[in-house]
């Protein structure tokens, strides 16, 4: 039987009423919203009701997700999911040292609300946007992007899937090429030019927070977004590892490519959306994705019909 992963989505996933099906199916889950509320008041709030202005500020965004991430762990954990490995993208990468036992959960929302705000930060220097650009390949968007001054492929997310980052001020001229070229661009509703030089800015604000932190040798492999490949053990490795994915390329489709190697056959998607679990049935239609509230859904089923019940994704 092959291996299990659990994969904690990014920024952009977030939506008015994410986690609430958590919090009803899981006492586990429930638990773990309290305790996020008793650090950072009004998280399960603005996760539930919204207003989603107030969810889309990257300030608020990411330790919302994180705790909806979090609260989706635990309810695997409670119904006696295990996986032997995890990846994250982008923000979710944070969520993963937790799940991986290299940060506590107090560090995690402590490095998350810091990083929220660096980003916000950033990008309030530099208006920039972010745009998926679908239909082409890799080399033709790179290529594009050298056509416009700070343009930059940031997000390798499958095949036919680029994001790219660049100056708002070029937006539409980018999205005029792409149709020219054959493909789709779709701006995306972020805040900033993640994952590119336009947050060289965050990472400099956060190069002393992160010695605040405290890291353990973690208990299953955690996937980097910016190497494709598992975290070292060492504190001051796993430090660059963090700070270097904030500015750099998320290689999302290389390592979930690396991880099916490594002999992942199992995928359940931990958090908002369903998003990750789409571009994995574009990278390799071979491996198995659900969703985390589809397994909790078909737990309590088998429970209340007084069934015996097995995780089978």
């Amino acid at each position: 039987m092959g291996k299990i992963a659990l994969l904690f989505p990014g920024q952009g996933s977030q939506y008015v009423g994410m986690g609430k099906p958590l919090y009803d199916l899981s006492p586990c889950s429930r638990e773990i919203f309290d305790q996020v509320d008793t650090i950072h008041p009004g998280t399960s709030t603005l996760c539930f009701e919204g207003p989603a202005e107030a969810l889309n500020q990257t300030q608020n965004t990411q330790p919302c997700i994180f705790a909806v991430e979090l609260a989706a762990l635990a309810a695997l954990k409670c119904v006696g999911v295990e996986a032997q490995g995890i990846a994250g993208f982008s923000l979710g990468e944070v969520t993963g040292l937790v799940a991986a036992g290299v940060l506590s959960m107090d560090d995690g929302l402590k490095f998350v609300k810091k990083r929220g705000r660096a980003m916000e930060e950033a990008s309030q220097m530099t208006p920039a946007s972010m745009v998926a650009v679908l239909k082409l390949d890799n080399a033709t968007v790179e290529t594009l992007c050298r056509e416009f001054n700070q343009c930059y492929p940031v997000n390798y997310n499958c095949p036919g899937q680029l994001v790219v980052a660049l100056l708002k001020d070029d937006q539409e001229a980018f999205l005029t090429r792409v149709k020219e070229l054959g493909g789709r661009g779709i701006p995306l509703t972020l805040s900033g030019g993640f994952h590119s030089p336009f947050m060289t800015y965050a990472t400099k604000l956060l190069e002393q927070k992160i010695y605040e932190l405290t890291f353990a040798a973690g208990s299953i492999p955690l996937y980097s977004n910016a190497y494709a490949k598992p975290y070292p053990t060492a504190p001051v490795d796993i430090r660059d590892y963090i700070l270097h994915q904030i500015n750099h390329p998320v290689l999302w489709e290389q390592t979930i490519r690396n991880m099916i190697a490594d002999g992942f056959t199992t995928f359940i998607e931990c958090g908002p959306g369903k998003t990750l679990g789409g571009f994995i049935k574009k990278i390799d239609k071979s491996v198995t994705c659900c969703h985390v509230e589809t397994v909790l859904t078909d737990y309590l089923e088998a429970k209340n019909a007084g069934k015996e019940w097995s995780f089978i994704c």
